[in-house]
């Protein structure tokens, strides 16, 4: 039986339950979901399926990301909202290439982890599955691990197993419509420019599940908690020196402008920082930047491309300021500037969650 697999919080639990009532049939796991973005998110749910299938001794493939196809497939119906039309497309998708798949391995049956998703419909799924059995022969096994308990049954194996547990569903349009409904920053589709991992984000998950995997084969025992934080992202920043001039300038994490744009010149300077006029601003010189990271950069592009890692920032911040929970702007510049400038920083801090590993 080849049994489509969206995530692991749906998969460990519902592939227990086929072995336990299909204890004849071979399973196969088979990964195909090009809905899900972005990338990065993709990577961490095919890693955490990876793990979970290995533990329960079963093989899992890897689909196509064809991410772009699956666009045009819901091309029209991106303002549908959870299980409606939007969702019946992207079913018969992944049910397309996933009865293409067990055509092709010779299996006659097919499920898909779907089934015990509360974000699904199980009779949305049943038709589309229906469906394929008339058209290609590949018999749709839809079997309901909720009732009598499935749910909290799942919600058990899913903290005993220590999966990762997503919090939408796993495309663009649902995520956007979902993170709207709770008034809640959309960081998932945040990268910073200079590659830097983000607190929070599914880059600093995706390591942190990697590096689970190596305590994994090792044996070494760990907790995956959950940490209340205040996180920063930075939208745009830019630093112009008179009318037009655009200084090339980097600002330090967690600098913020309550207005967004302040007008000003620096005054003074003590002890290598120097001070604007306006909203507590500060300067300091590359070189300076340097001596605190023990870094060379030789110009601000660089330093704006290939910043230092977010926790050194972070203790460079904390060097420079007698509060940890300052937030002034500190802004990075080749050569301090004696003129007019004017400093445009749409930035926000916010509280947020996120994971922490911790060996035992």
């Amino acid at each position: 039986m080849l049994v489509h697999i969206c995530c692991s919080v749906d998969s460990h639990f519902f592939l227990e339950k086929l072995q336990r009532d299909y204890p004849k049939e071979k399973l196969t796991g088979f990964f195909y979901d090009p809905n899900i973005h972005p990338y990065s998110e993709y990577q961490l749910r095919l890693l955490d399926v990876q793990r979970s299938c290995k533990k329960l001794g079963i093989e899992v493939l890897e689909g196509p990301y064809d991410y772009e196809n699956w666009l045009q497939a819901v091309r029209g119906l991106e303002k549908e909202p959870e299980k409606g039309a939007r969702c019946e497309v992207c079913f018969d998708k992944r049910f397309s290439v996933s009865a293409e798949k067990a055509l092709e391995l010779g299996e006659d049956k097919i499920t898909t982890t779907l089934l015990v998703s509360p974000l699904k419909s199980q009779e949305q799924l049943k038709r589309v599955g229906d469906a394929f059995y008339e058209k290609n022969g590949v018999e749709f096994i839809a079997v309901d691990y909720r009732a009598d308990g499935g749910t909290q049954d799942q919600s058990r194996v899913t903290k005993e197993e220590q999966l990762y547990r997503q919090d939408y569903c796993g495309c663009i349009f649902g995520l956007t419509m979902q993170r709207e409904q709770q008034d809640r920053l959309m960081d998932e589709m945040f990268s910073s420019i200079s590659h830097t991992i983000l607190p929070a984000s599914i880059e600093e998950r995706l390591e942190m599940y990697k590096y689970r995997m190596q305590l994994d084969e090792k044996e070494i025992a760990y907790k995956i908690i959950k940490q209340k934080f205040l996180n920063y992202r930075q939208f745009s920043f830019k630093l112009i020196k008179g009318k037009n001039e655009v200084i090339p300038a980097y600002a330090l994490s967690y600098s913020t402008l309550p207005r967004k744009q302040a007008q000003g010149r620096i005054e003074f300077e003590d002890k290598n920082v120097h001070y604007f006029n306006r909203e507590e601003v500060k300067f300091i010189t590359l070189e300076h930047f340097n001596s605190l990271s023990s870094k060379k950069y030789d110009t601000v592009n660089e330093l704006i491309f290939n910043a230092p890692d977010f926790e050194e920032e972070l203790q460079i911040r904390s060097s420079l300021l007698t509060s940890h929970y300052d937030l002034t702007p500190i802004i990075v510049v080749q050569t301090i500037l004696d003129s007019k400038l004017t400093i445009s920083l749409d930035a926000k801090t916010y509280e947020d969650v996120k994971e922490k590993l911790i060996i035992l």
